[in-house]
């Protein structure tokens, strides 16, 4: 994908052991539970193929499991369908699925209005009743996570290629970060229900990832409603979607 003629880089996460943790937490956030038919799931930028392996081999629930994305970067083929894409345009008719994942993302499809596009797209395809999984890493993060830079989103627009070329990280900042109010704005604009799913989600992160460590511990003591203050700042936006 390219805009305003620089070439938007993959930045899949290839490895088994982080897709699968983040799998099995995408799949506790959505409440998927054993039906009477398998679900049909869409994996939105699939990219090293894991978290798309991870659904259509589970040994619990069925699903019937499709993959997309813009740039071929699975290292796992197996159990799941894959249709390459070429933009934000989803080739499926509506209502096609029951379960749509946008994981890390949205962030890399373009501008504001490609953004909505996407949003849109996944309304479209979502059945009614279905369920989707959105996750962005928060323009308010401190450490950028495709980059390692420090405070790279938190500057102007402008200034943040120059930033990464001062640094020797590369040429141009492909990634387009939100945060909360600007993400939710745009699920309005796309006629999306949503449940914000933040504090949630960096429960379960502990939870699944440092169980032992004291961050974890002393986030079990903390009810969440003290936590809502540290939404804005979480450095991963999670949303839970549906059709309105």
């Amino acid at each position: 994908m390219t805009t305003g003629g620089s070439v938007r880089l993959p930045h899949a996460a290839l490895d088994q052991a982080s897709r699968r943790l983040k799998a099995m937490k995408i799949e506790r956030i959505l409440g998927l539970e054993r039906s009477s038919r398998p679900y049909d799931l869409l994996e939105i930028g699939c990219g090293s193929g894991w978290i798309s392996h991870y659904f259509a081999t589970h040994p619990e629930i069925p699903f019937r499991v499709m993959a997309v994305d813009v740039h071929d970067s699975r290292v796992v083929h197996e159990g799941y369908e894959y249709v390459p894409v070429y933009g934000v345009d989803l080739p499926f008719p509506e209502a096609s699925f029951d379960v749509v994942i946008s994981n890390h993302v949205i962030e890399h499809v373009g501008d504001r209005d490609a953004q909505l596009a996407h949003l849109r797209e996944i309304g479209r395809v979502l059945r009614p009743g279905g369920v989707g999984y959105l996750a962005v890493p928060n323009r308010w993060m401190i450490t950028e996570p495709h980059y390692r830079l420090k405070f790279l989103s938190w500057l102007p627009r402008p200034w943040r290629s120059p930033y990464l070329r001062w640094m020797g990280k590369g040429e141009f900042y492909d990634c387009e970060p939100l945060q909360v109010g600007e993400l939710e704005d745009l699920l309005d604009r796309a006629g999306l229900g949503y449940r914000n799913a933040c504090i949630e989600g960096m429960r379960l992160t502990c939870e699944m990832e440092m169980p032992d460590h004291l961050l974890t511990k002393m986030l079990r003591r903390v009810p969440d409603s003290a936590l809502r203050v540290m939404v804005p700042v979480i450095p991963t936006l999670i949303y839970r979607v549906g059709c309105c």
